[in-house]
């Protein structure tokens, strides 16, 4: 597999981050290597294609609003964000798959911190006793599928209460570190899992 693999130690501001995202996306249409980044972003919320005015609750934030799937969410320092640009070509052409892989990978990364998790088919993401704990936003374009998903790791839950997160009560998300787990070796075990996985979609 030829996958480019980026890490970033500091967080990065999203509108930065997503114009990289959108060249990546581009430059996979035309046929070059696929690319999977893990990154953080400063406090930010963005809004999805399915997201609502009324999901704000406090009308002093700012909202960048975006074209991938879902509502409108929170990130935030000590969350782990995973942006891709997986060309579907190249592999099967099923979006549902896609999105199983990343819910198995998401799964199978929570159980390194012991943590049981589950995903549901009527709220996209995955759970924790019925609190989100992840949450998964993808857009596709001639079957390049990008954007990707967020893992709650130790970053602050109070920022939630500002929004109505993915058309949730916000009372309803947790972190790895709120299940009371130590969040060691990120990065390491979640590229792991990434690359182990990725040749199932």
């Amino acid at each position: 597999m030829d996958i480019e693999f980026k890490i970033s130690k500091k967080p990065i501001k999203y509108e930065k981050a997503l114009k990289l995202l959108v060249k990546k996306v581009d430059e996979v249409k035309l046929g070059g290597r696929e690319f999977i980044w893990l990154l953080e972003h400063p406090t930010t919320f963005t809004a999805g294609i399915r997201s609502k005015k009324e999901e704000i609750l406090n009308k002093s934030i700012k909202v960048i609003k975006t074209n991938r799937g879902g509502k409108i969410t929170l990130h935030n320092p000590g969350q782990q964000i995973v942006y891709f640009a997986i060309d579907l070509n190249k592999r099967k052409k099923d979006i549902r798959n896609l999105v199983r892989q990343i819910e198995h990978s998401i799964i199978e990364f929570l159980r390194i911190y012991k943590i049981e998790s589950y995903a549901d088919k009527k709220n996209i993401g995955i759970w924790v006793k019925n609190k989100k704990i992840a949450a998964i936003g993808i857009k596709v374009s001639r079957w390049v599928a990008y954007h990707g998903f967020s893992i709650n790791i130790k970053n602050n839950l109070e920022e939630y209460k500002k929004i109505i997160p993915c058309g949730l009560s916000n009372e309803n998300i947790t972190s790895i570190k709120n299940e009371k787990k130590i969040p060691k070796n990120i990065v390491i075990n979640l590229k792991k899992i990434l690359l182990k996985n990725i040749s199932n979609i």
